[in-house]
């Protein structure tokens, strides 16, 4: 029987061993997508207590501790950090074979150096110990970076972020790059015409544009665009339920905004024209660039209307959505490519149904231009686990080039998930091992074998991305 979490955890033969020790988990990480504060960065944010840096905007430990019948006041409410601690550590006993268990392990031992399990015998001590640690220098935002390796991360951040504390952390000299990239939902947001108008006031603040039509948004977002790509932005990233490809004119987009503006609540139709003229307009924006542009389908958002209400977005009241989205997918990536404007994309699902549609689906556009132009990204939310990293891995080397993959990303608003890189690591290098024990990969071509593994864990997104 193995030790739980030893050093071959999640290696199963000797090939996986040698190619995760060897090659692997000695590669920095580069995190091309996250949702870091680059606030705390810049100041180098001291964390108060293990239930800050661990609980505070966990969604993931949010729905466990709720479907564990712990009550909103030791998740989001009032109770002390101790109180919020001692119930995850209540929790966590229950979440055997959800891939919390294991990423909380993972963290408490590479970040604090605890062995221990977690549980409710143990809570108090493991409490104290991490707030001790975290009162040392090398434990603030930017020691737990260094921490693990990590040599880039790109943060997500709004056209009307002003980006200064990516000027900050540049200019403090900081040896890990933090680059901002570019998600404009909001700019397309025009469900709720009040809120629109309001972040169209803001854009206009920040563009120096008086925005009175969809001409003056357009030239708003450009400079927008310009600005993020001055302060070192090379990627765009999408929150999107579905692609939007249905074709309307200028007229017809000029009307839709200036009925937003007005207050008055646009049509599903006329929601998903002007979504689909500003989202091919961003791509065009990111081919003249020349970023990566990326996409997140497939969400149902605030499905809780009550804790919606109470608690606002992002508080563990998502879960994966069912849209027909292959034609309209098809239509828009075939329309930007007849224009000659498809530049580099990423494109991540979250329903694992939609898995062989994606692969396939991002080989139709592939021109022989750049190895790996079309992207079909990791398992992303519900999906960046065991199962899920595996059934991306299977799944793109059936119908794609594994050898060309970008690998992993955090995704994540904590310091702490970097261990996501390393569990990551170690389930590709476990997958391919288990093919050359198996005799489906040949033992005498190992060098290239070990190749790819350390392409796809570093070398491939440091090429792609052109970092």
């Amino acid at each position: 029987m193995k030790r739980f979490l030893d050093e071959n955890f999640l290696l199963e033969s000797e090939t996986a061993c040698l190619l995760y020790h060897e090659h692997a988990s000695k590669l920095p990480i580069i995190d091309y997508h996250c949702h870091l504060n680059p606030k705390e960065i810049a100041e180098d944010h001291r964390f108060r207590s293990i239930t800050e840096l661990w609980l505070s905007g966990d969604h993931y430990k949010w729905r466990a501790l709720r479907a564990n019948g712990i009550d909103e006041y030791f998740i989001t409410g009032g109770a002390s950090d101790w109180e919020k601690f001692e119930k995850w550590a209540e929790t966590i006993p229950y979440t055997f074979r959800n891939p919390l268990y294991h990423w909380t392990h993972l963290e408490l031992r590479t970040a604090f150096g605890i062995q221990k399990v977690l549980n409710p015998s143990t809570a108090r001590e493991i409490y104290d110990e991490c707030n001790e640690k975290l009162l040392q220098p090398e434990f603030s935002a930017k020691g737990l970076m260094l921490r693990y390796h990590v040599e880039l991360v790109c943060t997500t951040d709004d056209p009307v972020d002003s980006l200064e504390y990516h000027e900050q952390i540049k200019e403090s000299g900081f040896e890990i790059k933090v680059l901002p990239t570019w998600r404009p939902d909001k700019a397309m947001a025009i469900e709720n015409p009040k809120n629109y108008r309001a972040y169209i006031e803001q854009l206009s603040e920040v563009s120096g544009v008086d925005i009175y039509n969809y001409s003056d948004l357009l030239e708003a977002l450009y400079l927008r665009h310009l600005y993020f790509a001055e302060h070192g932005c090379k990627l765009s990233d999408h929150g999107i339920d579905c692609f939007y490809a249905e074709p309307v004119t200028e007229d017809e987009l000029q009307g839709i905004f200036v009925k937003v503006m007005a207050g008055d609540t646009p049509t599903e139709n006329e929601m998903i024209k002007f979504k689909s003229g500003l989202l091919t307009y961003f791509a065009e924006l990111d081919a003249d660039t020349r970023w990566v542009q990326q996409f997140h389908f497939g969400p149902l958002r605030n499905n809780n209307s009550k804790m919606f209400q109470l608690l606002g977005p992002d508080a563990g009241f998502d879960s994966m959505g069912e849209f027909t989205t292959a034609k309209s997918m098809s239509q828009f990536f075939d329309h930007l490519n007849s224009e000659g404007c498809l530049t580099k994309t990423i494109v991540y699902n979250l329903n694992p149904n939609a898995n062989d549609m994606v692969a396939t689906m991002m080989g139709n556009f592939q021109d022989g231009s750049v190895p790996g132009k079309m992207q079909w990204g990791s398992g992303w939310w519900f999906l960046d686990q065991k199962d899920g990293i595996e059934k991306q891995l299977n799944t793109l080397s059936l119908h794609g080039l594994l050898s060309r993959f970008v690998g992993m990303l955090t995704d994540s608003r904590s310091f702490l998930s970097y261990p996501r890189h390393e569990y990551f690591r170690r389930i590709l290098c476990n997958l391919v091992g288990r093919d050359v024990e198996n005799g489906e990969l040949p033992a005498e071509e190992m060098p290239r074998i070990s190749q790819m593994i350390e392409d796809i864990c570093y070398y491939n997104a440091k090429r792609y991305f052109n970092f």
